[in-house]
């Protein structure tokens, strides 16, 4: 018998215990908001109050509506530069999920289409195609490129805080429905948060190691 097995057999019961739970408490959650401790805490989006997440609607002025949510019912306007539309199903269209560390994304693409170069800093992301042909990929922190084709059905798992995208690459329209384990996933799309913001061009021109003029011809894409 080890050294350490012959120290846990001499501790007594209860401090076993108790070193058990410690370490237990030690582990990682898995979860990427906190658990919630209560059956439900529907989002009061309007409360003056700032918090981590959003303070819960009275219980009394809760109704089944809180638990539904019908915004994925219709296909997005996917006319816009990237030729996609998503579709947010978080805490701040569906009130519902607060504090549930839940939150799912609609994502249409006209042919050609694509959910560009984006991260989400708060949550994995798993997804699944419905309809069409999708190029799914993501970057790791040390620039490998994982990337496949996706048809109808076929899953995909983005870790949490990584660079990815989708592209239509089939001949029609496509669909995909995306999963995060956060109510409130947030995202932070590469080129508008690089072209479309206020950063200074001396900034972009020495990142990218290129002229203004590149930077100025890149930033009139993007503006409003």
């Amino acid at each position: 018998m080890s050294s350490m097995a012959s120290f846990l057999w001499s501790l007594p019961l209860h401090l076993l215990c108790c070193l058990t739970v410690f370490w237990l408490l030690l582990l990682p959650s898995h979860s990427a908001d906190p658990d919630p401790l209560q059956d439900f805490c529907v989002a009061n989006l309007n409360a003056s109050i700032s918090l981590n997440g959003f303070p819960c609607k009275p219980a009394s002025q809760v109704t089944s509506d809180d638990f539904f949510f019908d915004g994925f019912t219709k296909e997005g306007n996917t006319t816009n530069i990237f030729a996609s539309s998503l579709t947010p199903g978080n805490v701040l269209t569906f009130p519902g999920l607060n504090t549930l560390g839940i939150a799912m994304n609609r994502v249409d693409f006209a042919p050609g289409g694509i959910n560009p170069p984006h991260l989400h800093p708060r949550a994995s992301e798993t997804g699944v195609v419905i309809k069409g042909k999708l190029l799914v990929g993501f970057v790791t922190t040390n620039n490998v490129f994982y990337s496949k084709v996706l048809s109808a059905g076929q899953m995909f798992v983005i870790p949490r805080g990584l660079v990815h995208f989708q592209l239509n690459v089939g001949q029609g329209r496509a669909l995909a429905y995306t999963a995060f384990n956060s109510h409130l996933p947030g995202a932070v799309v590469v080129p508008m948060n690089l072209f479309a913001s206020s950063i200074p061009n001396e900034v972009l021109t020495k990142a990218f190691q290129v002229d203004a003029e590149v930077i100025n011809t890149i930033r009139s894409k993007f503006r409003s």
